[in-house]
């Protein structure tokens, strides 16, 4: 009854900081990287990297659009073929960054507007996979389930590795509330950590009409920029330890 909780993070720019990222590097089992498009600098990499090697945290790279000052919270309809080498260039470079810092990267993991868009854009998801297999088709793709990425990356060999947001509300489609709707954010550690435990154990989130949506996945996700991050994500594991369920990266 294992599970693996992730986090986004290393998304501080140059003099702007994102988040506490040492804090959540000690309660999370694995980090989501961000490589620089839609956040992230050189820098923040190497030490975000670091940090979770010191700490046995596995490392994924947070591929997004190109889009810093939106924070890659903004569809663009780029093309696919550009889209393809632009997430070979920021898996490639986060590669390098985990390298030096004594790690690897493990997975991939779609961020924001990407990640919103592969659940129903056939080509851009195509473009993703098609990068991830190119790059190295060992590396596991982070997907919401049922989406057409995950669909387009089982076609083509890929690992898929089905996620849960314990943050997020659920439309009772399995979808995720927009950002720009009531009920998408979920604040409270204490609910957050009950959500957690009920993913863990029955397979199943209440939506944000009431109804249980069933979702079976190796992997709970916490935004490293939600307000309160990392007080939820102490809450998310101490529930989950209490619950008897060992919180482990779901890469060996």
């Amino acid at each position: 009854m294992a599970i693996d909780l992730n986090c986004d993070l290393g998304e501080s720019f140059g003099v702007w900081p994102m988040g506490d990222d040492a804090g959540l590097l000690a309660l999370v089992s694995s980090a989501n990287v961000a490589c620089g498009f839609h956040a992230g600098d050189p820098s923040t990499m190497r030490r975000t990297c670091s940090t979770a090697a010191a700490r046995g945290v596995a490392v994924g790279a947070h591929v997004g659009y190109r889009d810093l000052a939106g924070f890659g919270r903004r569809f663009l309809d780029v093309d696919p073929d550009e889209l393809a080498d632009e997430v070979v260039y920021q898996v490639g470079a986060l590669a390098a960054v985990a390298r030096v810092a004594g790690t690897a990267v493990r997975y991939v993991k779609p961020h924001g507007a990407l990640y919103t868009a592969v659940t129903h854009h056939e080509a851009q998801a195509a473009a993703v996979v098609a990068a991830v297999r190119d790059v190295d088709p060992g590396l596991p793709l982070v997907v919401l389930p049922g989406s057409v990425v995950e669909r387009v990356a089982r076609g083509a060999g890929l690992r898929t590795v089905a996620e849960a947001f314990v943050d997020r509300g659920y439309r009772a489609d399995g979808s995720l509330v927009p950002r720009s709707e009531p009920g998408a954010l979920v604040t409270d550690p204490v609910r957050a950590a009950e959500r957690a435990v009920r993913l863990a154990t029955e397979g199943t989130v209440e939506a944000v009409d009431g109804s249980l949506v069933r979702l079976d996945v190796e992997t709970l996700c916490l935004h490293g920029d939600t307000p309160g991050a990392v007080a939820a994500a102490a809450a998310v594991r101490a529930g989950l330890e209490r619950g008897g369920v060992p919180v482990v990266p779901f890469v060996s």
